[in-house]
């Protein structure tokens, strides 16, 4: 009698991981955080190298809070999470917690350092312009601890409100502050700061920093209009340095230019031109023209027009003057009925003047409060009214408010509309030049939203400082991996002129690839393993579609890693 032998299928999910171990092998990843972590203690089972790994091919495929690590890790392959079968068993929140302390411990600033400069050298990445921008870290619960004390000799960032760019002045936040370069915006650095800190006190330390990294001071240094004080941009010009930023509303000169434009014409010439967003939508162009006078520091000011830019104004404008007169429209109805509690001028003017404010259009909007007594006549005592009763006069204040549109004032503005200026003190790049330079920094925040949506990092779910610190020292390193996939898939269909890739849902053409979407492209991709009494008989490999292996190729990713 034949007795049919038992058969077992083993399956493991590989995803998008082998891609990513490819980049982290490239980085040199593993073997920098084998040198610099400290040895674990007795109460670690897994190596402290081996679990930040982990985190870090986490953060890049599907941001998981440690809890679930896991359980996200069992189905995978061992092997592309850098374990063994019986070290997943070991992965908990309290291992992969202190595998973050001993990441805090380590010198950190060496081992981003070399691991920095390592993709510059094996990537071939072009340093000669970098951006930088800051972005809130927001944080819920008191964080009472977390005041900016040192542990382990280093300082720790404190956890406070300040000024919050996602909108909640409620929480408590952080301060991350990131450069990349204009070359795919590759993350270069990365500070995360006090939450209290402003943006006009961190470039001479991020600077200083970047110098540091490059090897030189020659480098644009693109940010937004925080870095245009006189203390930052005269440090950065006295050693060496070259700088581009916006000039701000505050600044006199930005006035002046605006007084100058309204009887002077500047000596437009177009710098860019490209195409709408939609096939009947007009071009976009942007115009420079150099300014007529320098800034008070010295430094060569920029006047740029953009196309789009004034009719965002216009409509901007217009929309503020609506809501103020909507606005106090409301406030006089209230005015004028019986239970208005606004019983003097002074009040009257500080509500109108408050309503303005919050709507915005206290420039173009101008108000007067009218005031209109009424007077009365009331009994002096109680009774019916005859031939000798006396009668007592009452007066009553009531007041109004009337408002205009001061329409100097919009004629003037609108002729700056789409207006902006640039300062810089490099004297020989073009205006055309510069303006390119300066409008790469939207690619900077794609980062910072990348690290906020795609990875998750915000809110921050845990409590410790040092862990906090140590965890966005992983998000850094996700970011930059990621950002190498999607610079050199970009650049390969550049190469192969390769106008577009049909990764989006429904086979849609996509002209950027971004690493989420390609790194999706691989998601479903699973090896299979076929057993008999537990002796191993044959592994069935996933089957890549034609896109998948076009894809791997552009990435310089060998098939055979699906193989393996």
């Amino acid at each position: 009698m034949n007795v049919e032998e038992p058969f077992e299928l083993e399956s493991q999910a590989l995803g998008a991981l082998p891609i990513v171990c490819h980049f982290l092998e490239r980085m040199r990843l593993g073997a920098l955080l084998e040198r610099y972590l400290p040895p674990a203690d007795a109460r670690v089972a897994l190596e402290p190298a081996r679990a930040i790994g982990l985190l870090v091919r986490n953060l890049c495929v599907c941001h998981q809070p440690l809890y679930r690590l896991g359980e996200w890790a069992s189905p995978l392959d061992p092997a592309l999470l850098g374990l063994c079968a019986e070290e997943v068993e070991l992965l908990s929140d309290d291992q992969v917690g202190r595998a973050l302390d001993r990441l805090f411990c380590s010198d950190r600033a060496s081992l981003l350092t070399e691991l920095v400069l390592g993709v510059i050298a094996a990537f071939e990445v072009d340093c000669s312009q970098l951006h930088n921008d800051s972005t809130s870290i927001t944080l819920h619960g008191a964080y009472r601890d977390a005041d900016g004390h040192e542990s382990a000799g280093q300082p720790t960032p404190a956890i406070c409100h300040g000024h919050n760019k996602d909108h909640r002045p409620d929480l408590k936040q952080l301060l991350w502050i990131l450069t990349v370069s204009a070359d795919g915006a590759l993350p270069l650095a990365y500070r995360l700061a006090d939450g209290n800190l402003t943006d006009d006190q961190t470039h001479i330390e991020t600077w200083e920093g970047l110098r540091a990294l490059v090897g030189h001071a020659g480098f644009l240094y693109v940010a937004d209009c925080k870095l245009c004080t006189r203390e930052q941009m005269v440090h950065i010009d006295q050693r060496g340095g070259r700088f581009v930023t916006v000039l701000p509303r505050s600044r006199k000169e930005d006035g002046f230019l605006r007084d100058w434009v309204q009887t002077n014409t500047p000596e437009w010439s177009e710098a860019q031109r490209k195409n709408g967003k939609r096939g009947d939508d007009p071009d976009l162009v942007w115009w420079t023209a150099s300014a007529p006078i320098p800034s008070t520091e010295g430094y060569r000011i920029i006047w740029v027009r953009s196309s789009a830019k004034i009719g965002r104004d216009a409509h901007a404008r217009q929309q503020r003057i609506e809501r103020g007169i909507k606005a106090l429209g409301e406030l006089a109805a209230r005015l004028a009925g019986p239970k208005s509690r606004l019983r003097t001028r002074q009040a009257v003017e500080q509500a109108a003047a408050s309503t303005l404010a919050q709507t915005g259009a206290e420039r173009w909007i101008g108000f007067t409060v009218t005031e209109t007594v009424q007077e009365n006549y009331r009994q002096e005592k109680r009774g019916r009214p005859g031939n000798d009763t006396r009668y007592r006069k009452h007066t009553t204040t009531r007041f109004g408010l009337q408002f205009t549109v001061n329409a100097q004032t919009v004629a003037y503005d609108a002729h700056t509309d789409g207006c902006f200026p640039l300062i810089t003190n490099d004297l020989k790049l073009a205006d055309a030049e510069l303006l390119a330079a300066y409008r790469y920094q939207p690619n900077l925040e794609k980062r910072h939203h990348q690290l906020k949506s795609v990875q998750d990092a915000a809110p921050v779910l845990l409590h410790s400082p040092e862990r906090i610190d140590a965890l966005f020292c992983c998000h850094f390193i996700a970011l930059l991996c990621c950002a190498l996939i999607e610079r050199e898939l970009r650049h390969a269909m550049a190469r192969d002129n390769i106008e577009q890739l049909p990764l989006f849902p429904e086979q849609r053409a996509c002209k950027q690839p971004t690493a989420a979407r390609t790194l999706e492209l691989f998601s479903n991709l699973t090896r299979h393993r076929l057993y008999s009494n537990r002796r191993h008989l044959k592994d069935f490999a996933p089957e890549l579609t034609p896109l998948q292996a076009q894809v791997l190729e552009l990435l310089g990713v060998p098939t055979a890693t699906y193989n393996r």
